[in-house]
C-alpha cells in the first residue's frame, strides 16, 4: 500500500506538470475549481505580478512525495537512510519532471523549480522522520 501511495503521488505529479495554468484554469473539474480560488486570492494579496503560486505547489507536491518516499523506504532500510534515500530519489524525479515540462507547450525547464522540489522533499522526509522516530520508541 505504501509504495501505491507513491506511484499514485507521482502520477499526479506528472499530471500536474503536463498542464498549463491556462489548462489548469479550465475544464479540470475539482484542479481547475483549487486552482482558480488560489490564483485569485494570491492576486488580492500580492497583485498581478507575483507567482508564488508555482513554486509553493512544487514545494508541497514534492514534500508529500519526500513524506511518502521515506514511509515506504523504512520498510527496507533503517529510516535515517531511507530519508536519505527519499531525498535522493525526490530530487531525480524533479529533474526528470523538469525535463518533462521542457516538452510541454507553455511550460519551462527550470533548475530553480527543481531546487524548490529538493527543498520540499528534504521537508517531507524530514517530517518523515521526526513522526516515524517518535511512534519507533
Amino acid at each position: 500500500m505504501r509504495w501505491a501511495l507513491v506511484a499514485a503521488w507521482a502520477c499526479l505529479v506528472v499530471f500536474m506538470s503536463s498542464n498549463t495554468g491556462s489548462n489548469l484554469s479550465g475544464d479540470l473539474g475539482l484542479f481547475s475549481e483549487l486552482y482558480r480560488n488560489l490564483k485569485a486570492m494570491q492576486q488580492s494579496l500580492l497583485g498581478p505580478y507575483v507567482d508564488l503560486l508555482s513554486p509553493a505547489a512544487h514545494f508541497c507536491e514534492y514534500a508529500i512525495l519526500g513524506f511518502l518516499l521515506a514511509n515506504a523506504l523504512r520498510l527496507h532500510i533503517p529510516l535515517a537512510r531511507a530519508c536519505l534515500v527519499a531525498i535522493a530519489c525526490a530530487s531525480l524525479f524533479g529533474v526528470t519532471d523538469e525535463l518533462h515540462q521542457y516538452f510541454v507547450p507553455g511550460r519551462m525547464c527550470d533548475p530553480l523549480d527543481w531546487l524548490v522540489d529538493t527543498l520540499g522533499a528534504s521537508l517531507g522526509a524530514l517530517v518523515a522522520r521526526a513522526v516515524f522516530s517518535r511512534s519507533e520508541r
